[in-house]
């Protein structure tokens, strides 16, 4: 997974100091200095589990003294009414770092049981479901991972890690009258070798050119279902093929029956819901 202890504690930190930034004054006042509590992170809906580190990150950067048990593992299916996590330690800080715990944990496991239904739906087709970079700013790193604990896989992790070109980079590329293969050759041989490009098209005749420049990837976007299938024998073997735009669970299949390589869909996270997680709280003393 690509999450680091780094990482975590970063993005943890400050969304701990985002939640109280001048302390906890509900639990400072109303709860006492003594009382240790014991808590059960519990699932009230089925679905997969991500963000256990990030769970008991919440709790050890607001009080050491907390103690985190996690009884399932990151990518673990689990039914309703499973004990994920247990939490003990002084009530303040438990309190304190519940909601921040739960926030993350829910979101990250919300994305990895839609993408779990993804990967589902696509099984023996041999297509990859991955992730695009619709992610929410900040938190990269954390919804990827969900992806990968839903069986998914990642696309480039930012603009940093591989070319590719869409319509409006092709548009600037060719404005000097070149061809696209031309262009895209010209591009390719300025750029490192161990740099990946991807072209994205959104007709059936954009895909001889860019064939023609010796692209990795092709990206066939918004395409119909008989549109990828022409664009699959057109491509034959010769570049990985991506198929992209407005896939849902309802098409995913069809899809990936064509006979493309990866299935790239936004909405495994910018449009996954919360998973339904509790944290049953009791003060032992």
């Amino acid at each position: 997974m690509m999450l680091t202890r780094a990482q975590i504690d970063r993005t943890v930190a400050a969304a701990l100091e985002e939640d109280a930034p001048w302390g906890d004054v509900t639990s400072a006042y109303l709860i006492p200095a003594e009382s240790v509590a014991t808590a059960d992170l519990v699932a009230r809906q089925t679905g997969v589990f991500s963000g256990g580190e990030v769970f008991a990150a919440a709790f050890r950067l607001t009080d050491p003294a907390i103690e985190v048990r996690l009884h399932v593992e990151d990518g673990e299916f689990f039914p309703a009414g499973t004990r994920l996590a247990s939490v003990t330690g002084p009530a303040r800080a438990v309190l304190t770092a519940e909601r921040v715990a739960l926030n993350f944990t829910q979101r990250m496991s919300g994305i990895a049981t839609l993408t779990n239904l993804y990967v589902a739906e696509v099984a023996h087709t041999g297509a990859r479901i991955a992730d695009t970079r619709k992610t929410t700013p900040g938190l990269r790193a954390f919804e990827r991972h969900a992806v990968r604990s839903g069986g998914g896989h990642n696309h480039r992790y930012s603009l940093s890690d591989a070319v590719m070109a869409k319509d409006n980079h092709l548009a600037v590329l060719t404005r000097d009258g070149s061809s696209v293969t031309m262009a895209l050759e010209a591009a390719i041989a300025r750029l490192p070798h161990t740099t990946h490009v991807e072209v994205e098209v959104d007709r059936l005749d954009q895909i001889p050119a860019v064939l023609a420049a010796g692209i990795g990837t092709i990206m066939l976007d918004n395409f119909s279902i008989d549109d990828l299938r022409t664009g699959v024998a057109l491509i034959a073997g010769r570049a990985t093929i991506e198929a992209s735009g407005g896939v849902t669970l309802d098409s995913v299949r069809a899809i990936a029956e064509t006979g493309v390589d990866v299935i790239s869909v936004g909405a495994l996270t910018h449009s996954a819901g919360a998973l339904d997680l509790g944290l049953d709280l009791r003060i032992d003393t």
